[in-house]
């Protein structure tokens, strides 16, 4: 980049002084090792500007020290009292004016580098001593997309701590019941008219008008608890009691061999306490698979009489069923009639080469509004931003 660099002995400019010229062999060396004095002297020289100052060298020529000086001052130097201490830098490196002979080194010298596992909870810690520069990596960024069925008793009581930090918020639907509403409204609100008008001697000079009142959807997990989901299900109930205490309007069931509801035993802010509620509820747990059956239990006794009704249906399972799958398809009929969005949850789609050719699976996909993983932690807070915007769409 650079020829060569003449410095003209110029005493009555700043930095005069010999002449110096400059092998193209360090060119680009000299001019970095010129900003890291001048970092080193205290100024702030971020990497673009040495960049451009490499440039501006290139464009104004060496051959007269003054063109060097400003190209120099013009993109290194961004604060007037910054000035006297670039004088003096220049001066000193470039012609070791003031006894100063600043060396320019190819290499930095050497840093080492050491592991450490940042801990989220712990702030303020000190940083080592020396040359030691520590790399850190989060835990909680492996947890997030670790598999449940790999994951340790002490990572699922982590991941238990994420999950609470999870935004379980639905879309709204509108009430039957109308709020004042600020400005323009589809209805207008008599009494507020003819109360305002009171004050203006009868006349209507101000109008007032309601608008229907929104309240959040129902959520309803239907949690497969059979020998196949026994990896899964600890964690999926874990997320499920994280929704329960997060919002209102959800409930909780699991399904095996039967149908059980879990939402009261699950109430309790303590996620191990309110498992320790809610296990012995659960008779099958890890025993076989009768989703259809379970569901339409579920249909006869809760979801067709209101509970599933315009509501968000999460069915978290691997589709693997004893029973008879027509018997699933058509359940899985009626309710997806009746709710706003039927979502399947199935841990094993995330495999690589994973197609639903189990013949539960098979028979209820046709019904499902959406069908994703639920595998990992990542995965159920893709779910949740689902929810939060749920609406009917294809898979």
């Amino acid at each position: 980049m650079i020829d060569r660099l003449l410095v003209p002995p110029t005493a009555d400019e700043p930095g005069g002084g010999t002449d110096r010229i400059l092998s193209s062999d360090h060119g680009n060396r000299i001019v970095v090792g010129f900003c890291r004095v001048l970092r080193r002297a205290g100024l702030l020289v971020p990497a673009s500007s040495t960049i451009n100052f490499g440039e501006a060298i290139d464009l104004v020529g060496v051959e007269e020290r003054a063109a060097v000086y400003w190209a120099g001052r013009s993109t290194l130097i961004h604060r007037p009292e910054d000035l006297p201490l670039y004088d003096r830098v220049f001066a000193a490196f470039w012609e070791q004016r003031a006894g100063q002979n600043f060396r320019v080194d190819d290499t930095p010298p050497p840093v080492t580098l050491a592991l450490d596992i940042a801990d989220e909870d712990q702030e303020g810690e000190s940083e080592p001593a020396g040359d030691i520069k520590p790399v850190r990596f989060s835990q909680t960024e492996v947890l997030t997309d670790k598999d449940f069925a790999d994951c340790t008793s002490e990572e699922l009581a982590e991941l238990t701590k994420l999950m609470v930090r999870l935004r379980f918020t639905t879309h709204r639907r509108k009430s039957r019941r109308h709020v004042p509403v600020t400005g323009v409204g589809p209805r207008p609100d008599l009494r507020r008219t003819v109360r305002y008008a009171l004050g203006h001697q009868g006349e209507p000079v101000r109008r007032a008008f309601t608008a229907p009142a929104t309240r959040p959807r129902r959520m309803v997990l239907l949690i497969d608890v059979s020998g196949s989901m026994e990896s899964y299900a600890r964690a999926l109930i874990r997320f499920a009691h994280a929704a329960l205490t997060a919002r209102s309007k959800v409930e909780v069931f699991v399904l095996g061999t039967r149908l059980t509801r879990l939402t009261k035993h699950l109430t309790s802010r303590d996620p191990d306490a309110a498992l320790g509620h809610a296990m012995p509820q659960v008779k099958d747990w890890a025993g076989g698979t009768r989703l259809g059956s379970g569901i339409r239990q579920f249909n006869d006794e809760w979801g067709i009489r209101g509970m599933a009704r315009g509501g968000i249906v999460i069915v978290l399972s691997d589709g693997w069923d004893r029973g008879d799958p027509e018997i699933l398809g058509a359940e899985m009929e009626r309710l997806h009639r009746v709710t706003n969005q039927l979502i399947w949850v199935n841990p094993l789609k995330a495999t690589p080469g994973y197609a639903p050719l189990a013949a539960g699976m098979a028979a209820a996909l046709p019904h499902v509004d959406r069908f994703v993983e639920g595998h990992s932690y990542g995965s159920l807070e893709h779910l949740a931003a689902i929810v939060a915007g749920a609406e009917r769409s294809g898979r």
